[in-house]
């Protein structure tokens, strides 16, 4: 058997692997971004879906206004691109560090809110705003020259129902010509002032008449009821001439002297007057759900008739 020779050349093939690119962990980063967006989008549709009238009225309002002071501005701060743009100020941002601790807790567990609660500030800062109208309408009773004759006759408070203004009758200067719906020249100006004020307020409005407990001398069943109701939608015209927006309106009612001023007093002039309410949100939804309340449609409840015993009279 002859040795191989040490001159021959062996060659050996080998296939070769080729070599993948590195993909890197961007799209990970995307994709964990568009399933915490939908997650969001999901919660918030969920919110919506769960909550009452009042608590999505409370979260529109806390993402209109997230502090828990109410804001009294009426325009957006300035930023690089204009109001409400890009503010050029400082944000710190926080971070492990920026959250304290108490002994043995964690208080970076968030502390759930109950519809109560929910209720509970949106009423609070529904009371915010009545005041700040309040004082704004005070303000304004002030510096009208139109007005100014007449501050004896307007009083303003706030009650369950919202702000309330009401415009009295005084000795010899009545609201009406005597007896009828009829306005003074001087009670149209009024309600065409107050129309521009309360118009710039989104709270809806209730107007009510009130007369004294004079018994109406007509031939007619026409009454101190009728009166006041007419004289309620004398108001109402006049505050739409003055540019009140008619979708404001929710309730005209006349009530006669069944709810006095002065009620040691029911003859006094001061029981005939024209009450205006700038409603709040519970008052508002309160009325609209009586209404729909009267105006659903009755089921009738068919009623079983058992035959009569044989002989029976």
């Amino acid at each position: 058997m002859s040795e191989p020779r040490r001159d021959m050349l062996v060659v050996v093939r080998r296939a070769r692997r080729k070599k993948h690119g590195h993909h890197g962990g961007a799209w990970k980063v995307a994709y964990a971004d568009f399933v915490t967006a939908m997650m969001a989008f999901f919660l918030v549709m969920w919110l919506i879906g769960v909550g009452t009238r009042q608590q999505r009225a409370a979260i529109a309002e806390y993402f209109k206004n997230p502090s828990m002071t109410p804001g009294t501005a009426t325009i957006a701060p300035p930023g690089k691109l204009g109001p409400g743009g890009a503010s050029d100020s400082m944000i710190k941002l926080g971070g492990a560090m920026d959250i304290s601790h108490g002994a043995g807790k964690d208080r970076r567990a968030a502390t759930p809110v109950t519809p109560a609660e929910v209720e509970k500030l949106a009423r609070e800062r529904e009371k915010q705003r009545l005041e700040n109208l309040l004082q704004q309408l005070r303000a304004a009773i002030g510096k009208s020259q139109a007005l100014a004759p007449f501050k004896d006759q307007l009083l303003l408070d706030i009650t369950p129902e919202g702000l309330r203004i009401q415009i009295v009758d005084k000795q010899n200067r009545p609201m009406f010509a005597t007896g009828s719906a009829t306005l003074e020249p001087y009670t149209v100006a009024i309600l065409h002032e107050l129309a521009g004020f309360i118009d710039q307020a989104p709270n809806k409005v209730s107007i009510s008449g009130h007369t004294d407990d004079a018994p109406y001398n007509h031939a007619s069943q026409y009454s101190n009821w009728e009166l006041s109701a007419d004289r309620a939608n004398a108001a109402r015209r006049a505050l739409l001439d003055g540019g009140l927006d008619a979708d404001k309106i929710a309730r005209v009612v006349g009530l006669a002297d069944s709810v006095s001023f002065d009620k040691a007093n029911p003859g006094d002039p001061i029981n005939r007057r024209i009450s205006i309410i700038m409603m709040t949100k519970q008052a508002q939804d309160a009325a609209l759900s009586q209404e729909q309340a009267q105006a659903a449609p009755t089921i009738p409840v068919p009623v079983s008739i058992k035959p009569l015993a044989s002989g029976a009279p």
